[in-house]
């Protein structure tokens, strides 16, 4: 049997806090071996090749969030029939869920290879740099349906307690990667495309291993392909949830990646500074995300046994937890902003590195924002209401997206219009979800006294 969790019992802050362990130092491992491809890339390549890489990563990050979308809404209803022991519904939602994800994925493979130009052009990639970034795309995007693979079955496994197994698969894919991307590159000098294929083949790895342990060990995934049923209300629940989850993650993805198209306007200087100091962001509040997710599964599988008492210790256990966390990152990349940026930027390269380094400064102090605006939307996911997400995400990509052009225009700001867009679109989205919480709480609280 699998180590599951019931996310229904034990002390609130404790429970949680186990469960998400697992999941940060899952993120860790991934975005671990993504700085060691930033690493191999710009000391053992170059800048160009750095910002090839990083303006792929921005693409591919927007292309796999629609797939991950479609997994965490999937995940929430498995949350949820799991914590109201409905296993019929379990089955039936594992069914839909899989053969969405297995449309959407293959659609997504097919039509990026096949638009690998158009890709390109309209993400403004320079001459210099745009067949390196070519080759590299046209091979990770093979990766796409291995992401696709690792991110079903790692829902599933999360949204039954178990965040053990996804963690030990992904440390497997994140070792093979790191050797791969020191044998390819730096002995075999495959360039920017060894690096691609150290990814793709660790991805499948991750994605086919973990697909076996599920099936060998949990029954009910068994039992769904073998017995195949999907009920019409089941099917509608996952296209709810996995539809807008998917749409909030698409949109804000989206929106990163215009603003990575006019950043790349720039020039690759400007490109690399990003590439880099992204990078070292994606890292650093990334914990504050999983955190989050743990949240959102916890508060699903609560809801779902109607522990509302459960429901509202979290919010409170969480939302500390994650401020404290921001505001210590935040004064760790205000002082640390350079020797960081050090690890994949070489020190001749002044002008990268004085761009990445403003970045840094800029948006570092701001953490706690994206910190709150993950929790609502793991939150409202949670209750059932993933289109507010989608709400909270528009603002604050429409913020950043909207801003960034206007800001960059000027001379006194240039890029660093666009580094400012992107707190300030967190601090209206974080303001939206708050007022929306509050009266989310008077209409629950007006419902209660009626009934």
């Amino acid at each position: 049997m699998m180590n599951q969790q019931d996310l229904t019992k034990g002390p609130v802050f404790a429970t949680m806090s186990l469960f998400a362990l697992p999941m940060i130092l899952g993120n860790i491992l991934q975005q671990g071996y993504n700085i060691v491809d930033t690493w191999v890339v710009g000391h053992m390549i170059g800048p160009d090749a750095l910002a090839a890489v990083g303006s792929a990563f921005a693409l591919m990050t927007f292309l796999t969030s629609i797939l991950l979308g479609l997994c965490m809404g999937s995940g929430t209803v498995f949350s949820l029939c799991f914590g109201r022991h409905d296993e019929q519904g379990l089955k039936s939602s594992i069914c839909a869920s899989f053969f969405l994800l297995a449309a959407v994925a293959a659609v997504l493979t097919a039509g990026s290879v096949l638009g690998v130009d158009v890709i390109l052009i309209q993400m403004n990639i320079p001459k210099e740099i745009s067949e390196m970034t070519r080759g590299y795309l046209l091979l990770v995007f093979w990766g796409i349906p291995a992401v696709a693979v690792y991110n079903y079955f790692g829902a599933y496994l999360k949204a039954l307690g178990n965040s053990v197994v996804p963690l030990l698969f992904l440390g497997l894919a994140t070792i093979l990667n790191i050797v791969l991307d020191l044998l390819f590159v730096a002995v075999f000098h495959y360039g920017t495309l060894g690096a691609a294929y150290a990814t793709v083949i660790s991805q499948y790895l991750s994605g086919i291993g973990i697909g076996i342990y599920v099936f060998v060990k949990e029954r009910h995934m068994r039992d769904a392909f073998c017995h195949f049923q999907i009920q019409i209300s089941g099917f509608q629940e996952i296209a709810n949830y996995s539809a807008l989850t998917c749409m909030q993650q698409s949109v804000m993805n989206l929106g990163i990646l215009m603003v990575q198209g006019l950043v790349n306007s720039f020039g690759t200087t400007v490109m690399a500074a990003f590439a880099a100091a992204v990078k070292i962001e994606a890292f650093t509040y990334m914990p504050a995300q999983e955190y989050a997710n743990a949240f959102s599964t916890f508060t699903a599988q609560n809801m779902g046994a109607k522990q509302q008492s459960r429901v509202a210790g979290g919010i409170r256990c969480a939302l500390v937890t994650v401020v404290a966390y921001c505001l210590f990152a935040s004064l760790w990349i205000w002082l640390l902003a350079e020797p960081l940026l050090l690890l994949f930027i070489q020190s001749s390269q002044t002008a990268i590195l004085a761009e990445g380094v403003r970045y840094l400064r800029i948006v570092g102090p701001f953490y706690c924002g994206i910190g709150c605006l993950f929790l609502f939307y793991g939150l409202y996911r949670a209750v059932g209401k993933p289109a507010m997400s989608v709400v909270l995400t528009v603002i604050s990509l429409g913020t950043r997206v909207v801003l960034a052009y206007l800001l960059s225009s000027m001379d006194t700001m240039q890029a660093a219009g666009i580094w400012w867009s992107i707190p300030i679109g967190w601090g209206l989205a974080d303001l939206a979800g708050y007022v929306y919480y509050r009266f989310w709480l008077r209409i629950s609280a007006y419902g209660k006294a009626e009934s």
